[in-house]
């Protein structure tokens, strides 16, 4: 038995869940949170962040567009959306990183583990900035004078869609975030930079990941897209496969933008 290797996949399995505990998102019902501010920009505790999603072998990447880089999947998203095309410019939209916004909360009656990063979409981030755009509300925020938040969690069932769905509220009433001094102290010390919970792939990385999800080499399952409906990576017949005018349309730009 190889300790070392045993020892190195130990180590490797602690570190993937002590990541994912920096991590909290809502459970069917409510629950309550408290936004804090966030040690590594006290100026705004909002963190947004864009991935790809279920690029290929359902594998999500974070995009270099996060931090301004270059990242070649949005390239080629670019390139798709300007050809005048309807079908390669909804291919392009499909391609473009989605934006995810994070926040870093406390969540009531767990205030024992500590600061989490919760993540959510684009409904919740904007109804949570126009409250705090409201002088009636103001900075929730606030160590003393900020205000916890409702949330409700539906299911897809309860929802009567494909994603379920989440409402906020924020609370009227502005209370303190611990009553506690050692806690409040906690609170700003302990918490992890967001970014560095994350592998920033390399452009020639997302690039090799673009040209697998483009050219799937003997994949007739079924995969789950972005949005989550099942979709067909490769095309299945009893004589090989046939591509597409469409489809050679779409790798003629990869070509074009990467190989010429």
């Amino acid at each position: 038995m190889d300790l070392d290797a045993i020892k190195s996949k130990l180590n490797q399995l602690q570190s993937t869940t002590s990541t994912a505990n920096n991590f909290w998102k809502p459970e069917p019902g409510k629950q309550v949170v408290r936004i804090v501010p966030y040690k590594h920009n006290k100026d705004n505790p909002f963190v947004e962040l864009y991935f790809h999603y279920n690029l290929g072998q359902n594998k999500t990447y974070m995009s270099p567009v996060s931090f301004g880089r270059p990242d070649p999947v949005q390239e080629f998203a670019d390139k798709l959306k300007s050809t005048g095309d309807k079908d390669e410019w909804i291919q392009g939209k499909r391609l473009e990183p989605k934006m995810r916004t994070f926040a870093p909360v406390i969540v009531r009656g767990r205030e024992d583990e500590g600061v989490k990063f919760w993540g959510f979409g684009k409904t919740v981030y904007q109804e949570l900035l126009s409250v705090i755009a409201d002088p009636d509300y103001g900075d929730i925020t606030d160590p003393v004078n900020g205000r916890d938040i409702q949330i409700e969690r539906q299911t897809p069932a309860e929802a009567g869609n494909q994603y379920g769905k989440t409402t906020v509220r924020v609370k009227p009433n502005q209370t303190p975030i611990t009553e506690s001094k050692e806690a409040l102290e906690g609170v700003f010390k302990n918490q992890p930079n967001l970014t560095e919970l994350y592998t920033e792939p390399s452009y020639d990385e997302l690039k090799e990941a673009l040209a697998g999800y483009l050219n799937p080499e003997n994949e007739t399952d079924t995969t789950t897209t972005s949005n989550g409906v099942a979709a067909t990576t490769a095309p299945t017949t009893n004589t090989g496969t046939t591509k597409t005018a469409k489809t050679e349309n779409v790798e003629d730009a990869f070509d074009s933008l990467f190989n010429s």
